[in-house]
């Protein structure tokens, strides 16, 4: 296939260098499955052709021809679209987590090629498999192969045989258009390269990469769910990037509220940097100052709300204060005096006597809005938990 300009192309067929392992997937039914890979395999990129319609030249592009490339190839056992696109995207964190490729599949520093083959019910033989190709989304790599098996299954039904080749994805009509018929095994020709000297891998080398290897995805999942007690979801989302991942890691090395540190990170702080299309190493605050906040907040000094809406601005203003510097000097911490509380209290009970008689009536839900005109008279530096014991002291 004239694709590369010495036209011919360099792999690691018999000696790849990778052999089994397993890529863990998260299930939408809330479980994992092991995904076993057949090989890893180094080659080089060939060049990128375009068949036109009508025509009966094909247009090459060369740019990417002899780039290196890591081919990894699984077993058959991802049995729908959703496994394929819980693989893929595992896959490309784990890329990123590595820093081997930046995984934009839309720009083609990864690509995915999937061999769909369906098999009748009850029965474990698989049919024919056809290779599809040109999915440069995530999304379309689900769409491809539940198109592609929609079209096997409809010729199979009819009687109609499905031939081995390989087939382009088109995503503006969500179908498949064969390319070529798949080559043979003996069309491949393979021999070796003389030119290339084999390359030597010994366990030293291999225990000294185990050793310097980062932190990845699965670990810190499981860090964060076991060790610092997140549900599944906060986990999952803080791990779908690394710099993210890494930056609430750190955090909770400064601050022992893990879960409200989870929800300032997954909210305000996501929020802030996505308005802005910043990097989380671009966020203003440092992570001493964001513990100080959350740990602000958690002792009830301010509340939740008043942090988000008044500190939290100002602090990304301000960069070389405190938090709780910060809220004294906007005047936002909660008193939880209850010799200074009580009048307040006993004032907005003077004003509503009939909703007093009502709530010892037995109308209890009359508590939530003495609650409101005591935070209104208290101008939002009641503590609530101190305000919330009084209220229901004085009134029964």
């Amino acid at each position: 296939y004239p694709d590369l300009p010495k036209g011919y192309q360099v792999t690691q067929d018999a000696t790849p260098i990778c052999e089994g392992g397993v890529i863990e997937i998260n299930l939408k039914n809330g479980g994992t499955k092991k995904i076993q890979l057949n090989r890893i395999h180094m080659e080089e990129d060939t060049g990128k052709s375009s068949h036109l319609d009508g025509e009966e030249d094909t247009l090459l592009d060369l740019n990417r021809a002899g780039v290196p490339l890591l081919e990894i190839v699984t077993e058959p056992v991802i049995t729908n679209s959703e496994e394929a696109y819980a693989f893929v995207t595992e896959l490309r964190k784990l890329v990123r987590y590595l820093e081997i490729c930046d995984g934009n599949m839309e720009e083609g520093s990864m690509r995915c090629d999937a061999n769909v083959s369906i098999r009748l019910r009850g029965t474990d033989e698989l049919n024919t498999k056809v290779e599809v190709k040109n999915m440069n989304s995530i999304r379309n790599v689900q769409r491809a192969i539940e198109g592609e098996i929609d079209r096997q299954i409809q010729m199979t039904e009819k009687g109609e045989e499905i031939v081995s080749q390989t087939r382009m994805f088109d995503a503006s009509e969500n179908i498949t258009h064969a390319l070529r018929n798949k080559e043979e095994a003996n069309d491949y020709r393979f021999h070796p390269e003389p030119d290339l000297q084999p390359v030597i891998v010994d366990q030293k080398w291999i225990d000294s990469i185990k050793a310097d290897m980062p932190a990845l995805p699965r670990q810190l999942l499981k860090k964060f769910t076991e060790q610092f007690g997140l549900p599944g979801y906060d986990a999952q989302v803080l791990t779908d990037q690394k710099d993210v991942a890494l930056f609430f890691d750190e955090l909770c090395t400064k601050t022992s509220h893990y879960k409200a540190a989870s929800n300032w990170v997954m909210g305000p702080v996501k929020s802030y940097i996505n308005e802005l299309t910043l990097t989380i190493a671009q966020f203003p605050i440092t992570i001493d100052r964001l513990a100080g906040l959350i740990d602000l907040v958690k002792s009830d000094k301010v509340s939740n709300s008043v942090a988000e809406q008044k500190l939290f601005p100002a602090m990304i203003e301000t960069l070389d204060k405190s938090a709780e510097e910060l809220a004294n000097e906007l005047g936002i911490i909660q008193d939880s005096n209850a010799g200074s509380l009580q009048p307040i209290i006993d004032g907005v009970l003077a004003n509503f006597p009939s909703e007093v008689d009502r709530y010892k009536a037995g109308e209890k839900k009359l508590l939530g809005m003495f609650m409101g005109q005591v935070m209104k008279a208290g101008k939002g530096k009641v503590d609530p938990k101190v305000a919330t014991k009084l209220l229901k002291d004085t009134l029964d």
